[in-house]
């Protein structure tokens, strides 16, 4: 799980600061693998060798939205709602992450390190990619 504190300002002109929640499972995670042909490491560095900038925005813009959830008082749930989601898009929060880990490589790998379960971290780092994908 990865807690972003956001300081921004909203729609009335308030300052205000909030702790935002990102998380993939490991279900999650398998799920997106195995609905990408080669897997979603692979379709990730394809596109970037392709140098397709706008697939590369709309996938990342993906990660963030379908990691976006808030914990349960009790601990046991991480919540994820299409409502939820897009209640948190609708923030000047979201405008500033989006955009904060749009445009910083170091931010952004920060964020997918976070999300993903480290069990899917030390798997994607020994799983098979061609050569000519590796950058």
């Amino acid at each position: 799980m990865f807690k972003i504190t956001e300081s921004y300002t909203d729609y009335d002109g308030n300052p205000r600061t909030e702790d935002f929640y990102f998380n993939f499972t490991e279900a999650e995670i398998t799920k997106m693998q195995f609905g990408t042909t080669g897997g979603l490491a692979a379709m990730i560095n394809r596109i970037v060798a392709a140098q397709d900038t706008p697939r590369l925005i709309e996938i990342f813009e993906d990660l963030i939205k379908n990691a976006y959830g808030i914990k349960s008082p009790d601990g046991r749930r991480f919540i994820k709602r299409p409502e939820l989601t897009e209640e948190f898009t609708e923030t000047e929060a979201y405008s500033q992450i989006y955009m904060r880990l749009a445009t910083n490589a170091e931010a952004a790998t920060e964020f997918v390190n976070n999300v993903v379960p480290k069990k899917q971290q030390e798997e994607a780092k020994t799983s098979v990619i061609p050569a000519d994908f590796k950058k």
